[in-house]
């Protein structure tokens, strides 16, 4: 039976995420649980991709990123894949007619970090759009559920959520990015001489679209305005902590929240959820 295959592909999404990333999970939790397997579903998607560019350092990142293209492709031509993770996927996608663009312009930042780029200004924001925005359209596409009006509304605000989101990790993750990966994302700067002043530049921009983002999760359906609160309360906090971290220490390790914290982050944020009456 096909439907058992889709809840094997879909419960398989949602280990990928549990195992992943334990801040996405509580906030995918919070959400109504009509939506959930479609967020697992994309976020197991951008992280199988993510882990081709970013860990299989032992075979040919470039040949496996194209037969993930190609294989989610003929996933969307066909409407089903025998892999489930793309499986789950091109069910979501389908069901929400998510825009195949949005997903081109996904895999597109993924084949650049198979590359040695020079981050000017263009081409971080080009960066930023593929890796992070069009996710967060991704998943405002599934909130709204299919409504273009509401979707347009509340376009700028994901976007601008996906961007916070992401530099932050950029932040959090500079020391392995640069030291490892051989990456630096950030524009015209040099890793050797960050220093407080770049790094506060750096967070003003995050602190901006952190403002802005909010604007626009008030406006979410009930179904998923808390799971997207909590999502950008677990941010929050640890780009508070980064905040807080001298530029030295940021690029010799990597900056954490503990699982405990995230749970009593979890607590009090719903408490200020109700409070606000976001």
């Amino acid at each position: 039976m096909k439907k058992l295959f889709d809840e094997v592909s879909y419960k398989v999404s949602k280990i990928v995420t549990e195992k992943y990333s334990t801040s996405f999970s509580l906030g995918i939790l919070a959400l109504k649980p009509g939506i959930r397997p479609a967020i697992y579903a994309i976020y197991g998607y951008v992280r199988l991709a993510d882990e081709i560019v970013d860990s299989f350092h032992d075979y040919d990142k470039a040949a496996l990123l194209e037969r993930f293209r190609n294989e989610t492709y003929m996933a969307f031509r066909e409407g089903i894949s025998l892999n489930p993770i793309l499986q789950s996927f091109q069910e979501t996608v389908n069901h929400y007619n998510i825009d195949q663009s949005l997903i081109a312009q996904f895999l597109h930042s993924m084949e650049m970090d198979l590359h040695q780029v020079d981050y000017n200004s263009e081409r971080y924001q080009e960066y930023i759009l593929g890796s992070a925005e069009v996710v967060g359209l991704m998943c405002l596409q599934v909130f709204v559920n299919g409504d273009k009006s509401c979707f347009e509304k509340l376009k700028p605000y994901a976007m601008k959520l996906g961007s916070a989101f992401q530099k932050v990790n950029f932040l959090r993750d500079l020391k392995d990015d640069y030291q490892i990966l051989g990456r630096t994302y950030f524009p015209n700067i040099q890793m050797n001489l960050f220093n407080p002043e770049i790094k506060h530049q750096i967070e003003t921009e995050i602190a901006s679209e952190f403002e802005e983002a909010l604007i626009g999760i008030k406006m979410l359906p009930a179904s998923s305005r808390f799971g997207v609160y909590l999502a950008y309360k677990y941010y929050l906090s640890l780009f508070t902590k980064i905040k807080k971290t001298p530029a030295e220490k940021i690029m010799s390790q990597r900056i954490r929240i503990a699982n405990s914290q995230k749970l009593s982050l979890a607590m009090s944020s719903y408490v200020q959820y109700k409070i606000a009456v976001l």
